[in-house]
């Protein structure tokens, strides 16, 4: 039986997100990303490459959850999970622990990610709170 377009861009970006943000493997954008790859949220393929290397240092568990298509897009629920264990944005290791919920929107076209655009806020907006926790979105079990 043949595969959907949706099933095969699903596939596509859940491979690239296990390559890219679960194993590490940043010299995969390559394989997975189109040459005219649009990246939203962190302005550049670099600037997504970077913002991974921070937040992977940081907080290494990440796990899809869900994934719609529809045609060329892609949606994307995943979690980060994980202890803050290095420095994220200035902000030393706190020793606490985070989950963290994430929206992706992708746009494949064929066969290749073309478009990228983060439905989340990170970076300027994270600060330690009173607790020694992350600020909005990341949120602190104790």
């Amino acid at each position: 039986m043949m595969k959907s377009i949706e099933q095969q861009n699903t596939e596509t970006v859940a491979a690239f997100i296990e390559a890219f943000w679960n194993e590490s493997r940043f010299d995969c954008m390559d394989r997975y990303l189109s040459p005219d790859y649009q990246e939203h949220s962190y302005q550049l393929r670099d600037g997504l490459k970077q913002f991974a290397g921070k937040i992977l240092e940081a907080f290494p568990d990440n796990a899809v959850e869900e994934s719609i298509a529809q045609e060329e897009q892609v949606l994307v629920r995943m979690t980060v999970k994980g202890t803050h264990q290095g420095m994220f944005f200035g902000t030393e290791p706190t020793g606490r622990t985070i989950d963290v919920t994430l929206y992706r929107q992708y746009r494949v076209t064929g066969g290749k990610i073309a478009e990228h655009r983060g439905l989340d806020r990170y970076g300027d907006d994270v600060e330690p709170n009173p607790r020694g926790c992350l600020a909005v979105p990341f949120h602190c079990r104790t």
